[in-house]
């Protein structure tokens, strides 16, 4: 991807954290991290561009990403009401770092939580070509960003923190679901913007998506305990 393409995701992305900040209304939030991105999705599916689409909204989650984790660190009791779920999901994680109870350690309660997320994700993408679903994607960035960032302030050793908080296996989430949003898509997006779809490229996406989500799971099952005494010993609790 251009860099000239990139600039305006990152700065528009920049620009709605922004604006929700002034606005105060945590709602607009992932709806303005949205309208940042939204278009140029849409321009390079236009072009019959899938993988550039696939690029540009890989792009927007790591600004999603940076923006999130530094808001929070830098303003966590404010942030704490910005991001739409921050607040119960930092006190979840927080008390997993702290004890290693809960969900991130739990396969019986995290496998249907995000087989639930996933798909919820996969029918707004089919249903509003993505419209309903980068939102939720924005939300669930933020406040996993939120839950970074504000780990990141309580530590002893904050940069650390950051790079082990962001645990592998969510990014590994966050790609597949990047992925699956851009394809799923373009069935609706297809009939309305009017560009063809290559079914072949969009089921070799399709394939890697869900092969990195049953990843996710995999490596979140065989990691979360070990993961979690990093953290602790880490952020110096």
């Amino acid at each position: 991807m251009d860099a000239l393409t990139a600039v305006p995701i990152v700065a528009g992305t920049v620009a709605s954290y922004a604006v929700a900040w002034l606005c105060g209304v945590p709602l607009l939030v992932p709806l303005l991290n949205t309208a940042a991105s939204f278009p140029f999705m849409v321009l390079a599916l236009e072009r019959g561009d899938l993988r550039l689409a696939i690029a540009r909204m890989l792009i927007w989650a790591m600004t999603l990403g940076v923006c999130a984790t530094s808001l929070s660190y830098r303003y966590p009791a404010a942030t704490d009401v910005m991001f739409l779920r921050g607040a119960s999901y930092r006190t979840e994680m927080f008390a997993w770092v702290l004890t290693g109870q809960g969900a991130e350690s739990s396969p019986s309660v995290f496998i249907p939580q995000q087989a639930g997320h996933a798909a919820l994700f996969v029918c707004l993408s089919i249903a509003t070509g993505g419209v309903a679903a980068m939102p939720m994607g924005a939300m669930l960035m933020n406040y996993m960003g939120h839950y970074v960032g504000t780990l990141a302030a309580s530590s002893a050793h904050p940069a650390t923190t950051i790079v082990l908080a962001w645990h592998p296996w969510a990014v590994i989430r966050v790609i597949s679901f990047v992925i699956l949003g851009v394809v799923l898509s373009m069935p609706l997006l297809s009939r309305i913007v009017g560009f063809k779809v290559d079914w072949r490229v969009a089921r070799s996406f399709i394939t890697i998506a869900a092969g990195g989500l049953v990843l996710d799971i995999a490596l979140k099952w065989l990691l979360a305990p070990t993961w979690q005494r990093w953290l602790l010993h880490v952020v110096g609790w």
